[in-house]
């Protein structure tokens, strides 16, 4: 069966196509992130490849940030954060107090039973994973890179809070969540900032499991849906909690205090990993049900 584009379906979305000239002698876009060849390489590669044995899903996360944040306007983005300190009093107080998120087990390991320093602990015990994760080299000076910084530290935080377990479909609806609560908080271009390296996440993701995996896509769209639901009935983006002043608190007064609703069933997504990686033992086992 031959699937073809006619003539007319093209003069309708192409018809409106210009040639633009240009005196360069090399590929050149009004674009900076089109212009950026190994951006260019690394995005086509991440959004169209399988999640093979060799390259991991997150293969690659750290060079593409980087290249993002080398096409940044930071003056700009410094300006933005002085405009929106001066409007949102939240953002001012967290910008001035640089409360990092960098717990070690001493800081927890005498928090009571259901508190959140006592998940942080098992967390840092048991898990295998780290909660510092990223811009571990930055030191902190202004507000931008105490921001870079903090966001590294408190993704893993805001996993256990907001109850999105790290999984593929836990991942998919707290990345959703912080991009729908940073877009209705903050101006609109320095949300954007906030969600640049988001958008990019999201976008790969949806793009590798909508052509390779097509559990992953059903369940990738029911993911975002909750995480959208959960995320615009936060108070505030969960960027601005100072989250060593709660490390006593039980989970469920945090829940109640900052908006974080509804939660999942507990292990909704357990398990479901396996639906887009490769190199996972169950690979290719589908779901007992289907993603609801």
């Amino acid at each position: 069966m031959e699937v073809k584009v006619g003539a007319g379906e093209r003069e309708y979305f192409n018809g409106a196509i210009r040639k633009v000239e240009t005196e360069s002698s090399v590929l050149v876009s009004s674009s900076k992130y089109l212009n950026n060849a190994d951006l260019r390489h690394l995005i086509s590669q991440e959004m169209l490849r399988r999640n093979g044995a060799d390259l991991p899903n997150t293969a690659y996360i750290p060079e593409v940030a980087q290249l993002l944040m080398m096409c940044e306007d930071f003056g700009r983005i410094m300006a933005l954060f002085e405009e929106e300190k001066a409007r949102l009093p939240k953002f001012r107080e967290w910008c001035s107090n640089r409360s990092l998120s960098d717990f070690k087990k001493d800081d927890v390991k005498d928090c009571a039973p259901g508190t959140l320093g006592a998940a942080l602990y098992d967390f840092m015990v048991n898990s295998g994973y780290e909660l510092d994760i990223f811009y571990r080299e930055i030191e902190v000076v202004n507000d931008l890179t105490f921001y870079l910084r903090q966001a590294a530290l408190t993704h893993d935080i805001e996993h256990i809070v907001s109850g999105f377990g790290p999984n593929h479909g836990g991942e998919v609806a707290l990345l959703n969540a912080n991009m729908h609560a940073k877009a209705r908080y903050f101006h609109p271009e320095l949300a954007a900032f906030f969600n640049r390296i988001p958008t990019y996440l999201k976008s790969k993701t949806i793009m590798k499991d909508g052509l390779h995996y097509a559990e992953a896509a059903v369940l990738n769209l029911e993911a975002e849906y909750q995480g959208a639901i959960q995320g615009r009935n936060w108070k505030f983006p969960l960027m601005l909690v100072d989250w060593r002043t709660m490390t006593n608190w039980q989970i469920d007064d945090i829940r109640v205090e900052l908006g974080i609703s509804p939660l999942p069933p507990v292990g909704l997504w357990d398990g479901t990993n396996r639906l887009c990686n490769e190199n996972d033992p169950h690979w290719g086992e589908p779901m007992l049900e289907a993603a609801e």
